[in-house]
């Protein structure tokens, strides 16, 4: 298998998978468990997550690690499980992926800021290591640094993957639009100073995930791109913005609808394409199909 970076500078576009969270709740995972402990008490379950996406055509698969760091899994009494669960994580993956895929460790935000004291760059950058080297030593290809929201916290995690690895580096932001029709993170950063910052800080793919539908990322790739033109971009976007009915959280967007887009959004610059909250295999499978005669 060519390296993930190789096989993008070919030009073709490439598929990622779709939502995780929204899969494991579905397999019985409680408000207030830990996701990543399933990776050792419910195996077969996070295994058939991946395997389900590899059968509906992803070119890579994510890992269940998103809430892997010591920090998130602290509040669960497991810090001292952090590098077993997200090794399990990437095998799993792994196992799933086979040797034509690649497997992309999901590494989410801490929780904590340094902004205000809760932690330092030193310590941030320690954690993510950490993570880090677990996902690679699992099997995993790639980190995915994602639904970042505070330049400071993702530089950190970059530079603990690129110094302490030798996993292809992923990074993407969430962004929300404000009354002026222009997008932000919760911290006020835009497209365009995330695209900055985190090519200076060495990541080798950049991108946004969650908080939008296909619709809203248009835009935020083309500002992403304008920014940074020959930068490998990834998208993962939510079913569309959710919607609560009678207790229940649904997403909007059916698999056909989402894979309409797929043509405009190549357009705009999109290098990968999957999804985040709400999609599911059959979103992945029409996305690859449009992928395909796009």
């Amino acid at each position: 298998m060519k390296p993930l970076l190789e096989k993008l500078r070919e030009g073709r576009v490439l598929v990622s998978d779709g939502a995780w969270g929204t899969f494991l709740h579905e397999k019985g995972l409680q408000p207030g468990e830990c996701p990543e402990l399933w990776n050792i008490t419910h195996r077969a379950d996070v295994l058939d997550i991946a395997r389900r996406y590899v059968e509906a055509g992803a070119d890579m698969i994510e890992t269940n690690s998103f809430g892997g760091s010591r920090f998130k899994l602290e509040h669960f009494g497991l810090a001292d499980k952090t590098v077993e669960l997200n090794r399990e994580a990437a095998a799993i993956s792994r196992e799933a992926a086979g040797p034509d895929r690649y497997v992309l460790g999901s590494i989410g935000p801490t929780g904590k800021m340094v902004m205000t004291g809760d932690t330092t760059e030193e310590e941030l950058v320690d954690v993510f290591r950490e993570q880090a080297v677990a996902l690679e030593q699992g099997g995993a290809d790639a980190c995915c640094i994602e639904t970042f929201s505070a330049i400071d916290e993702a530089v950190c995690a970059v530079r603990a993957a690129r110094e302490h690895t030798h996993l292809t580096v992923i990074c993407t932001f969430t962004f929300d639009r404000t009354v002026t029709g222009e997008y932000r993170t919760m911290m006020g950063v835009s497209p365009t100073e995330m695209a900055l910052a985190l090519t200076d800080a060495g990541a080798h793919i950049i991108g946004t995930n969650c908080g939008n539908g296909f619709e809203r990322m248009i835009d935020i790739v083309k500002e992403i791109r304008t920014a940074s033109p020959a930068m490998p971009l990834l998208v993962h976007a939510n079913a569309g913005l959710p919607e609560v009915s009678e207790g229940h959280v649904r997403f909007p967007e059916s698999p056909s609808y989402m894979a309409g887009m797929v043509p405009d959004l190549i357009r705009a610059g999109a290098s990968i394409i999957g999804g985040c909250c709400g999609t599911t295999p059959a979103h992945i499978k029409e996305i690859r199909a449009a992928i395909r005669t796009s």
